[in-house]
């Protein structure tokens, strides 16, 4: 994509810069990715302001440093144009509600319909265990990611880089939010049912720590775009996947439980959307024209340092795996999925997974 040229301006006189439709009755000031620009693009590209584009008064407000509102070195990472970003889920405001509401009403009625038919009440003793044990610490490793992500949002240089990060802490927040409804909806039905042994699993249990331990490091990053790339591109592959996906929703219903598969699944569809963002920004950064090998070193360095994280975090949850009653998955096959679900995910953005 051509940027736009950014051309000294000395006045805000109609006609006084050239944009790629000023010669059209479109006013549009960005150039489309494909031949016509999408809805996404025209309500999400230079919504945020850019001194370097716009602002011939430069930033309406700024922070005591000097600063403006938005600043290129909130991130180590560097781009010759971080207006070329889009989202290949093209999500915004609108169509973002749109999803959220459609997932929401499915939980609703997956739990509703299960626990109308009497299904907790079937669930595998063994299997109750663990759901509020260690399903009930997962929810605080996805809030715990949304928070993050929150905070981290509002760093980015544009709109695109913002929706993108801050739908991605949106869907992990839901997750949290549903995770903690539906507990507390099937623990009515399971006599004993503790509804703090998740918390004090996330708090105490020495198998949960590792996982604290990684997230506290992503959340403690000064690097908005780090906080980004180690959640999607390392430790959801590492770890959100691997107890989601590679135990959860495989283990679940030969111990008796339907509920649970569905209540997760749209998480996986959440990474999955989540993923192709961060890997089509990353590669953007990895093959700029003026600082590719820069990123690239940038990104290997966060890559060591997450992994190393994710690694201990994984580990420290292989006993979980022979906690249920039926056991379909053994933790070495999840690993050894896992550990290849992240190098190709590395692959397409030229880095490698450093060796254990």
């Amino acid at each position: 994509m051509t940027a736009v040229p950014n051309v000294s301006v000395g006045s805000g006189a109609a006609g006084a810069a050239i944009f790629p439709d000023s010669d059209s009755r479109r006013y549009r000031y960005f150039e489309p990715r494909a031949k016509r620009a999408t809805h996404y693009e025209d309500v999400t590209v230079d919504v945020q302001p850019d001194p370097e584009r716009y602002l011939l008064q430069n930033w309406i407000i700024a922070f005591p440093n000097g600063k403006g509102a938005y600043y290129k070195d909130a991130t180590a990472a560097m781009s010759s144009n971080w207006h070329a970003f889009r989202a290949p889920d093209q999500e915004w405001e609108r169509t973002h509600y749109q999803r959220q509401s459609k997932i929401e009403g499915m939980v609703q009625s997956v739990i509703a319909n299960g626990r109308k038919s009497g299904a907790p009440k079937a669930f595998d003793k063994s299997w109750v265990k663990i759901l509020q044990t260690h399903l009930g610490a997962w929810k605080h490793a996805e809030f715990g990611l949304g928070t993050s992500l929150m905070q981290a949002q509002r760093y980015g240089y544009t709109q695109m880089i913002n929706n993108a990060t801050l739908t991605n802490s949106s869907y992990k927040l839901r997750l949290a939010q549903d995770i903690t409804l539906y507990l507390a909806e099937i623990g009515m039905d399971i006599p004993g049912f503790d509804d703090n042994a998740g918390k004090h699993a996330w708090l105490e249990d020495k198998g949960w720590q590792g996982t604290r331990e990684a997230i506290e490091a992503i959340m403690g990053s000064g690097d908005y775009l780090e906080q980004y790339f180690a959640t999607n591109i390392v430790f959801e592959p590492l770890v959100g996947e691997l107890f989601r996906s590679k135990f959860l929703m495989q283990v679940a219903s030969p111990n008796g439980d339907f509920i649970t598969p569905s209540v997760i699944s749209a998480a996986e569809a959440d990474y999955e959307r989540n993923l192709a963002n961060a890997i089509d920004l990353m590669h953007l950064l990895v093959t700029d024209n003026q600082h590719a090998a820069d990123n690239k070193k940038l990104f290997q360095g966060w890559v060591t340092k997450h992994v190393a994280f994710a690694n201990k975090a994984a580990a420290g949850l292989q006993p979980i795996w022979s906690q249920p009653h039926s056991k379909p998955v053994q933790y070495a096959d999840a690993r050894a999925q896992s550990v290849e679900r992240i190098k190709k995910i590395l692959g397409e953005l030229g880095l490698v997974l450093p060796k254990e």
